[in-house]
């Protein structure tokens, strides 16, 4: 593969240097030597740091989740998804009414090198996972995944956190609650108010649930975001915020072997399977990330060889490189392979349900955002933003999760700015001085404050919610601020209305209605949405097995969600990674976001192909 001008070069020239991972040859990693396997990678959004009970972003989760473990894991390559032990010794014993879970941690497990660890292999143990699960209910934390565990009603922690919080004192990590306690030196144990037929399927996420060393948070306190400490497959290096992260291999990480099986007819499955079965792993000895957020340098760096993976063609691209959805012909004679896949997530506008203009219960407040939404033309937004590569949503649960039904549908996927027009008119939303925009009935002024993100995408997407509501007469503005400080502000209720998406870590609808339920206010619930028969019914399908009765459930949840809109339901995304020819047994299982540790490279093949 031909290389004639590094993609740096060509990024000096076409936009100068912002968004580039290294400002100087100071700032680049200390290299090993010429046998060092080396992925290189890149993020198009910054991350927020990593320690496990803060992060919500997936740029964040992604990198921690190679860095801590959780009981369980999914299999990378098995097709249907299952999950398989982790750090457990055998599968969680789960009792019959689906209330008490004994988890069993395997023996022999060590955290990655650490200096609280005072030279001494730090070993993992059950007290660990009680104590990483435990911080979640920490108020100091603001856990924005505290609703998961609340929602799952363990035993006393809830009380044990309301209690504390009122009396102002610290969080007691050393009270036992019935809920969920150490048993042995490895074994712990969780227990729940009402059947919770699907909670095992949820610790297979490290980025979330993985184990941290007490001494390690206690020693750096609310800085703990900058000293991640695990027992996976890789440990942070170098950092600089914004800009590059650097993984190395743990060297304490236990004796695991590629092990993977191959759905039958996945031709890049095989290869990987033929070519890596019984390797230990992690087979790479570091990652390096870079923060690009403008689509081109990014698409540029792949293009000259200096990233091995592209995760996700920018839409922009996708014509040329996806014509009729198929790898390009050049890309093709390259080497280059290509995965194609739909995730299980929902790209959605949220409506902060507390705000005065756009927020409230009320008829004439119902009315708006359904005319507001009914004013979103998808079909543009698929074809020219998004360039085909995502499917209209009818609901809020994404095709690949249990509850997702074909035939589901609703108005969200509707454009009918007649119908969007008579709405407003009706609900007293009208033009009352003659300027030519819409005011509120009070005649109060109707505006739109919409945040985003200085990102191509983000900028097309603005463009065209503005021409969207130019047609119905309202104002609009945009507020744009870097995607870190979008969520912080998101979490706390400040933002009015904000595009982004939300995805699923395990093939399960429920974390899509999460989105609607008031206990998770400025956690999964951007909206800040709080209706009663709504919680009810969320709150019910959770104790429910898989059948017909759960599926009604989540069905009339969906219903009401969007019969009040607290969200314009966009779009389920089509995504499409590359990798390069010496890129070894890369491929994507949307419901794992450690997949690293399976991926080799080919030192050679790179060589020749970049002529050095």
């Amino acid at each position: 593969m031909k290389r004639l001008l590094s993609a740096a070069a060509l990024v000096v020239g076409l936009c100068g240097l912002s968004g580039w991972a290294w400002a100087g040859p100071e700032a680049a990693p200390a290299k090993g030597g010429p046998d060092e396997k080396v992925l290189r990678y890149s993020f198009r959004i910054a991350e927020t740091g990593f320690d496990p009970v803060q992060i919500s972003d997936l740029y964040s989760r992604t990198v921690a989740a190679s860095i801590f473990d959780a009981p369980l894991q999914w299999e990378f390559l098995a097709r249907p998804f299952r999950y398989r032990l982790n750090t457990l010794s055998e599968m969680p014993t789960v009792s019959a009414d689906y209330k008490t879970f004994t988890f069993k941690v395997k023996p022999g497990i060590y955290f990655a090198p650490a200096p609280e660890f005072k030279g001494v292999k730090r070993e993992l143990v059950a007290a660990d996972y009680v104590y990483s699960w435990k911080r979640h209910y920490d108020p100091l934390w603001k856990s924005t995944n505290l609703y998961i565990l609340e929602n799952f009603k363990i035993l006393g922690l809830s009380e044990l956190r309301k209690e504390l919080m009122a009396a102002k004192k610290p969080f007691d990590y050393d009270r036992e609650v019935e809920g969920i306690k150490v048993l042995d030196k490895y074994t712990f144990q969780v227990k729940t108010a009402e059947p919770m037929p699907r909670l095992v399927e949820q610790f297979t996420d490290g980025s979330t649930w993985g184990a941290v060393a007490r001494e390690v948070i206690e020693a750096h306190g609310l800085k703990a975001m900058e000293h991640p400490v695990g027992t996976g497959p890789f440990m942070l290096g170098q950092w600089r915020r914004s800009s590059r992260i650097e993984l190395v291999k743990n060297p304490n990480y236990r004796e695991e072997f590629y092990s993977e099986e191959a759905p039958a007819g996945d031709a890049l499955a095989e290869a990987a399977v033929a070519q890596l079965k019984g390797k230990r792993l992690p087979l790479i000895d570091r990652v390096e990330i870079a923060i690009i957020e403008e689509n081109q340098p990014r698409w540029l760096a792949f293009l000259n060889g200096e990233h091995d993976i592209l995760e996700e063609v920018p839409a922009e691209f996708a014509t040329m490189v996806l014509p009729n959805n198929q790898l390009a012909p050049n890309l093709k004679k390259q080497g280059i392979q290509m995965v194609r896949y739909p995730r299980a997530d929902i790209a959605f506008t949220y409506f902060n349900m507390e705000d005065p203009v756009v927020g409230g219960y009320e008829p004439d407040k119902v009315a708006l955002r359904r005319a507001i939404s009914l004013g979103v033309d998808l079909e543009t937004e698929i074809r020219l933003v998004r360039k085909g590569q995502a499917v209209p949503s009818q609901g809020p649960i994404a095709p690949g999760t249990w509850g997702f039904q074909k035939d589901f549908k609703s108005e969200m996927s509707d454009y009918d700015p007649a119908r969007a027009k008579a709405l407003l008119d009706m609900a007293g939303y009208v033009d009352q001085n003659g300027d030519g925009w819409r005011e509120q009935p009070d005649g109060k002024p109707l505006e739109l404050n919409i945040a985003t993100q200085p990102d191509q995408l983000s900028r097309q997407l603005a463009e065209l919610w503005k021409k969207n509501m130019n047609r119905l007469g309202i104002k609009t503005r945009f507020t744009p601020a870097k995607w870190p400080e979008n969520l912080k502000s998101a979490n706390a209720g400040k933002l009015q209305m904000w595009g982004v998406g939300w995805s699923a870590g395990v093939p399960d609808g429920d974390t899509f209605l999460a989105l609607g339920d008031g206990k998770s206010k400025g956690q999964a619930n951007k909206s800040r949405f709080d209706l009663p028969e709504f919680n009810r019914l969320y709150a019910l399908q959770k104790t429910l097995p898989n059948g017909p009765e759960r599926m009604a459930a989540m069905t009339e949840a969906q219903r009401l969600m969007v019969a009040y809109a607290p969200y314009k339901l966009h779009v389920h995304r089509i995504f499409s990674d590359l990798s390069q020819p010496w890129v070894i047994g890369y491929h994507r299982n949307v419901f794992l976001r450690e997949s690293w540790k399976w991926i080799d490279i080919d030192l050679e093949k790179r060589r020749q192909a970049l002529g050095h």
